[in-house]
């Protein structure tokens, strides 16, 4: 193979993938990114086995074929170079030069045709969905997946079709144990996806779908043999779903009844600002605030016994009974911060149960937070 490139558009196709490449793995080809310079494309693929990434991107082709490079080796060169051509030319023994025609580069790589094949399932049936859609539905769900190794039920988000009212939503929700992170969205043609049972999603897999999904535009979006399948433009990721069952989360959503009087409105940044000084006394051992909550304000009371004390005053309208009830403040700070409403309301029944987030302008969106003993 033997290219020419420019600089900005390897940059772009090189760090996009940056995120899936193996760094310690026993599989040395999962941390090289295979290139294929075919039709005046280059085609750019990264794989870990469970994620598979590929795009294509205009290329001077001067000689057909394919070759391995690691990827972090190439995003450097490529980085650091102030250049707007970078050339790429394949040597014999399994060695690449790459030049921008001041520095010069001779690396050692593997054989292409070891590369784990990206392989679409065949049969796909694919709907269209709104980038934007796709990128709140991920942005407002994933700080709820747990990140202890052992919760591996719980490692990705659960992605299930449900009806409400007779018609047909997408839902997907996040949990660790400690909270809960939901969302429904009215998609067109959601009944065509193979969704009986609900499908999880495992968060690397998330992070690199919201990566695609960034850009403006419509997205195609299919389920098949066990993975997940997305394409937008020339760009394919294909994931591979967790095999683990979601637990029955819905028995911890207590009901929400027209007319409660535990509703606390307050101004979603005057929240999130007052949440962040009280994390300043936040260690591993001591999480917790304390919330006392009134007539017309919220007091927060963040204890250290070895660095302080915070204390802070957030005006509200609440015109049920006093209350007080601890909680994580960093949970509010991940629930708040995707939310869109400028004023949110919280539904805090007693001090025993959890707190949950709405806000008119976050349609389908519900945030749970359990309590905490302080």
């Amino acid at each position: 193979m033997e290219i020419r490139i420019n600089r900005d558009i390897l940059l772009k196709g090189i760090s996009r993938v940056q995120g899936i490449l193996e760094k310690r793995s026993h599989m040395p080809i999962l941390s090289t990114i295979l290139l294929v310079g075919k039709n005046e494309e280059l085609e750019v693929s990264a794989t870990d086995l469970e994620i598979g990434f590929q795009d294509r991107y205009p290329a001077e082709i001067i000689k057909p074929g394919s070759i391995t490079i690691s990827g972090k080796k190439l995003l450097d060169i490529t980085r650091e170079t102030d250049k707007d051509k970078i050339y790429i030319s394949e040597k014999d023994n399994n060695w690449v030069y790459i030049s921008d025609n001041n520095a010069h580069y001779n690396l050692s790589c593997l054989p292409a045709d070891e590369f784990p094949v990206l392989i679409e399932p065949e049969g796909t049936v694919m709907i269209e969905l709104d980038s934007s859609v796709v990128t709140e539905m991920i942005n407002k769900t994933i700080y709820s997946i747990t990140m202890e190794e052992a919760g591996f039920k719980l490692s990705g988000v659960f992605m299930e079709r449900i009806n409400k009212e007779g018609e047909d939503f997408l839902r997907m929700v996040a949990t660790d144990g400690h909270r809960l992170s939901l969302i429904d969205k009215k998609i067109p043609d959601i009944q065509n996806i193979e969704l009986e049972h609900g499908v999880m999603i495992p968060k690397k897999g998330l992070i690199e779908l919201n990566k695609l999904t960034l850009e403006d535009g419509n997205i195609l979006f299919g389920l098949k043999q066990n993975n997940l399948v997305a394409k937008k433009e020339k760009a394919l990721i294909v994931i591979r779903l967790l095999d683990s069952k979601f637990p029955d989360y819905e028995n911890v959503i207590p009901p929400q009844k027209e007319g409660d009087k535990n509703i606390i409105t307050v101004n979603k940044r005057s929240l999130l600002e007052a949440m962040r000084r009280m994390m300043i006394m936040r260690t591993d051992q001591y999480q917790g605030v304390k919330m006392n909550v009134a007539a017309d304000y919220l007091e927060m009371i963040s204890v250290n016994p070895d660095l302080g004390d915070a204390e802070e005053k957030v005006e509200i309208n609440y015109s049920g009974e006093p209350l007080e009830i601890g909680f994580n403040p960093r949970y509010f700070i991940d629930a708040l911060q995707p939310m869109d409403s400028e004023e949110i309301r919280l539904n805090i029944k007693d001090n025993t149960s959890p707190c949950l987030i709405t806000g008119a302008q976050d349609d389908g969106f519900l945030g749970l937070i359990m309590p905490m003993r302080i």
